[in-house]
């Protein structure tokens, strides 16, 4: 059951989520102030909000999950849908009842991270059937809401102020960047699932090749702001991210061309890949900042 639990939770973005806040806080911290009680009810609450997205897009989506993961714990039958359903309400109080314990403001990050993720899966709104609306929705939350939300929630209450200093910018920009990427991408191997339940992506609308050559040029002004980030003097350590970024957008490049996009498992494969480069960002950021106060 722990297995279908943690398979449920679709782990590759619990650890993004991981990485991404912890990330934050070292980056909010300017003293290097660590205050356990904080981070953990912070990570919680940004855990448990993720589980409540994820679960409920799988909640929504039997019936196109049958054909397109059909290894998922609901279309695999290792999970039922009302067992689903309660996990995804148990996870959404989780997210609002500590996220309220840690502040009010927090839980307004919250409540509106989960509301986007919930118009995202469910009608009247149910943006995940529209590319461009899905891209939006991810893009908000991964490249917004939470490098910026969670950035300010921590320096509020490590240092007791609100303040934006001009280095989270790149950060937000690569994020955003790499979100629309993630929505691009995971649709590409989805498009017989998708085209017959009428979802709008844009693997579908525009075929599999001109959908993933678009993320392609996103991700690559991705990587190529934040080196003009740091030439511009933005960053820390330039060196260090002039030459972290190259060899990441380089190895990018290269699986990106080696791949090929009608080959469903390859994709699947880039997929997981991809979502790697996205956790090493978390680790990289702020280790240029770590170095240069060492």
């Amino acid at each position: 059951m722990l297995r279908t639990l943690w398979q449920f939770s679709r782990p590759h973005t619990l650890i993004g989520s991981t990485l991404s806040i912890v990330a934050l806080y070292s980056l909010a911290s300017a003293n290097r102030v660590f205050d356990p009680s904080l981070l953990g009810w912070s990570l919680l609450a940004a855990l448990a909000c993720n589980i409540y997205i994820t679960g409920l897009n799988q909640w929504a989506d039997v019936a196109v999950d049958r054909i397109n993961k059909p290894w998922l714990p609901i279309p695999a039958g290792r999970l039922s849908r009302n067992q689903a359903g309660w996990i995804v309400v148990i996870a959404l109080l989780i997210a609002l009842a500590s996220s309220a314990w840690v502040s009010w403001p927090f839980l307004g990050l919250v409540c509106l991270i989960a509301a986007i993720g919930t118009a995202y899966s469910l009608p009247p709104f149910h943006l995940k059937r529209h590319h461009g609306w899905a891209a939006g929705a991810i893009t908000l939350v991964r490249g917004v809401l939470v490098n910026l939300g969670f950035f300010l929630h921590f320096q509020y209450q490590l240092e007791g102020g609100w303040d934006l200093p001009v280095f989270i910018w790149p950060l937000v920009g690569f994020v955003a960047a790499f979100s629309m990427g993630i929505a691009w991408f995971k649709d590409i191997p989805d498009t017989a699932g998708d085209a017959q339940f009428q979802y709008g992506t844009l693997a579908v609308q525009q075929g599999r090749n001109p959908a993933f050559r678009l993320g392609v040029v996103v991700v690559s002004l991705a990587y190529a702001g934040v080196i003009g980030a740091a030439l511009a003097g933005w960053l820390p350590s330039a060196l260090f991210f002039v030459c972290t970024h190259t060899l990441l957008l380089g190895t990018f490049l290269y699986m990106a061309w080696r791949l090929n996009v009608q080959d469903d498992r390859a994709v699947k494969r880039f997929y997981l890949f991809f979502w790697g480069l996205f956790f090493v960002e978390y680790v990289v950021y702020p280790l240029g900042f770590i170095l240069e106060a060492a």
